[in-house]
């Protein structure tokens, strides 16, 4: 039976013994074991009253580049694939009944799909080929928070599954807090970068060194995580996942110059390369404000604790700032010069010092990823190592505004953590104070460093 032959009403009404593909219906060929969303409701579009995009909100299951090349901001389109499942996720704070809908439509021919929440399944057939609401049927929410809607293609009779651009929510269930993303789509599927404010010892003081520690756990290390460990006004300096088969540690400083594009740099505010490692590629970096960068590649290991080590050396007489990166691999004993940097129009010491964590690949923003930051000292020149003990958690825009909540931070062992991404339903709130343990400085000769 087409689609059009059941959806002639304005409503749109969906009755449970109709051929709309329903578990166990029309002689369907199903798992009797399966789980089924509740059949008696007939659900119409006043049902649906929350638009949940499929452009900032979806991913296919375990798979980076097929969530970054199908999920478009129309939705997801060109699905040809049963083994790309779309998986969609929306948080509630509510338990009981939830209504789900789909705006779609069919390029060709009939597609059957099968929609799954909590092990509730459910077999739609489509044919529409102008884009409709699409009621589906009334599923059980049983714990607050994140839920995944999974949508699998079975058959179609066209070269693609059908074009989704939305799913409908509604019900009991979402009478409560509900957040998802609704613009911004690229950051959203990023997901919430989080971070640690540091408290120096004397926010007076002239700190002319920093130093922490990073260990990522086993598992923890997904593609596009970004963990910073010495962040300070000027820069960053940290470890990141690039590829299966590539990681950096990166070290830049910002340009004074306010600019995405590095290109229209003045001469005068331009980052200067003074010196770097050996196999360090250096170079300028843009979109999220311009200056200098540097990395190198190198094989870290999860369940490692590396060292990081920045210096921070003003010029007054010249109104610049020399910043230096060293990194340190407890397995071989060594430390190693990333690079060292000029930045113009600027004479500080140590100033705002912070970690983050960051997921930097759109399709990676359905996978957790976490590490442990510990150890963090300060020195002035002249004076004894200083430790860090207190820090803040905070998070940026795309927790603020709740288009994610997967946010955490803590206290983990002797140090501090935090986690992203993921889906994960427990926040920690903005600006929550931690204090770690004190620990002993690991020995650093300054006068043997490269």
């Amino acid at each position: 039976m087409k689609m059009k032959s059941v959806y002639q009403h304005v409503k749109y009404c969906v009755v449970g013994m109709v051929c709309l593909g329903m578990l166990g219906a029309c002689g369907s060929s199903t798992n009797k074991t399966e789980k089924t969303a509740n059949q008696a409701v007939v659900l119409t579009t006043d049902d649906l009253t929350i638009e949940v995009p499929i452009a900032g909100n979806s991913w296919i299951e375990n798979d980076i580049e097929a969530s970054d090349t199908l999920i478009t901001k129309e939705g997801i389109t060109q699905w040809q694939s049963e083994q790309h499942q779309l998986s969609t996720y929306f948080y509630v704070s509510k338990v009981g009944k939830v209504n789900l809908g789909l705006k779609a439509k069919t390029l060709a021919g009939t597609s059957t799909i099968l929609v799954e929440l909590n092990d509730q399944k459910k077999r739609i057939l489509l044919s529409n080929s102008i884009e409709k609401i699409i009621p589906i049927g009334q599923f059980e929410v049983v714990k607050p928070g994140y839920q995944k809607v999974i949508i699998t293609g079975i058959e179609t009779s066209s070269e693609y599954y059908p074009t989704i651009s939305q799913l409908l929510i509604g019900g009991e269930a979402t009478a409560g807090s509900n957040y998802y993303v609704k613009d911004d789509f690229y950051w959203g599927r990023r997901g919430p970068s989080v971070h640690l404010q540091y408290q120096l010892p004397d926010e007076d003081g002239s700190y002319e060194w920093f130093y922490s520690e990073i260990t990522v756990p086993k598992g923890q290390d997904t593609l596009g995580s970004y963990y910073m460990a010495n962040g300070f006004n000027g820069g960053y300096f940290g470890i990141q996942v690039n590829s299966e088969t590539e990681r950096r540690v990166l070290f830049s400083i910002w340009s004074p110059y306010q600019t995405d594009d590095p290109t229209t740099i003045p001469e005068e505010y331009k980052i200067k390369l003074l010196k770097k490692g050996d196999d360090v590629y250096t170079g300028k970096f843009g979109n999220e404000g311009s200056g200098g960068q540097s990395y190198v590649k190198y094989p870290w290991k999860t369940g490692v604790t590396y060292g990081f080590l920045t210096r921070y050396q003003p010029r007054p007489e010249e109104n610049k700032t020399d910043f230096t990166a060293y990194f340190y691999d407890p397995q071989i004993k060594e430390w190693h010069l990333i690079a060292s940097f000029r930045r113009p129009k600027t004479t500080t010491y140590l100033a705002s010092p912070y970690s983050f964590l960051e997921n930097f690949i759109p399709g990676a923003g359905q996978f957790e990823r976490m590490a442990e930051y510990g150890n963090q000292w300060v020195k002035s020149t002249g004076k004894a190592w200083e430790p860090m003990l207190n820090a803040k958690f905070t998070y940026d825009a795309t927790a603020r505004k709740e288009a994610r909540v997967d946010y955490q931070g803590g206290i983990q062992g002797d140090g501090f953590y935090l986690k992203n991404t993921g889906f994960f339903s427990e926040q920690t709130a903005y600006k929550t104070p931690f204090t770690r343990k004190s620990t002993q400085l690991p020995p650093i000769n300054l006068e043997q460093l490269p």
